[in-house]
């Protein structure tokens, strides 16, 4: 069963999307991005999946710049793969299983315990 991201470009910090202001969200290449930081992408038409270490991220490609992006993950390593692309791109992430917002910095307060495992793990790979 999929996981249910989305990815937001937002100048405000959301806390909540119920209280998110369209006018603070940047318009952003997501696709564009997420196919040039993964070394592994099957390409069918527009359909893009990202192949990890025990995860795979589904999306569609989209030429056109938007400020929020939605995606599905199978295996829980792809949320940690998600969060370090959105630290460096200064993204936000809406969790729709948890219907909260990712904090980014502390991983474990949305119950993802094994970010910081996860974290050596790619590290030692680079």
């Amino acid at each position: 069963m999929s996981w249910d991201i989305v990815l937001f470009n937002s100048k405000q910090k959301i806390n909540s999307v119920t209280e998110l202001d369209e006018n603070q969200l940047e318009p952003t290449d997501f696709s564009g991005i997420l196919e040039t930081s993964f070394d592994r992408i099957n390409k069918n038409e527009k359909h893009r999946e990202i192949v990890g270490t025990e995860f795979t991220i589904d999306f569609f490609s989209d030429s056109e710049y938007s400020s929020n992006f939605m995606l599905s993950l199978y295996g829980e390593n792809g949320i940690y793969a998600l969060i370090e692309l959105a630290k460096k791109y200064k993204w936000q992430i809406y969790d729709s299983g948890i219907d909260e917002m990712i904090d980014l910095e502390n991983p474990e307060k949305n119950g993802f315990k094994n970010h910081k495992e996860y974290v050596e793990k790619i590290e030692h790979i680079k």
